[in-house]
């Protein structure tokens, strides 16, 4: 049995909004980036080539453009997580132990080791995810031909 539930969910959650954060921060470099070149390129020659830069540049502008959308996304859906309610069953703001691995159900981030436990912040709508949602402690799920007996939901 885990003590300190809510410090525990409270800290995987600082590091899901860490993880955005740093995300958040890399697409907002790449953007200014572009800009830059964008720029720069319409002080350059003119031509074909000219016009072709400024293409790929746009382009990569429109792709950053849709990634910091996304970003701002899940950060809003982040900011909604309340890792202080506890629920029986699986929601999103769980922490899940189970015999196999353990999980946050909140975004992708990847794995998060909190007081020598270690975590694998997922988002509700992969795969274990979304086997994992409603569930309760004593339940099995089947995922790649494994079998996880959820132990215990935080």
């Amino acid at each position: 049995m885990i003590k300190n539930k809510s410090e525990i969910k409270a800290k995987l959650l600082q590091r899901c909004e860490a993880f955005i954060d740093k995300r958040l921060a890399n697409v907002q470099h790449n953007i200014a980036e572009v800009q830059e070149a964008l720029t720069s390129e319409t002080k350059s020659s003119a031509g074909d080539k000219h016009e072709t830069g400024r293409a790929m540049l746009q382009l990569e502008r429109e792709k950053f453009g849709a990634q910091l959308a996304e970003i701002n996304q899940v950060k809003q859906a982040v900011s909604k997580i309340n890792v202080l309610k506890h629920s029986d069953t699986i929601c999103v703001g769980s922490a899940v132990i189970t015999n196999q691995s353990n999980y946050f159900i909140a975004i992708s981030a990847g794995e998060i080791e909190i007081n020598n436990l270690k975590f694998f912040a997922i988002a509700p709508n992969t795969p274990i995810g979304q086997l994992l949602l409603s569930k309760r402690a004593g339940d099995t799920i089947q995922f790649r031909e494994q079998e996880f007996i959820i132990s215990e939901v935080l």
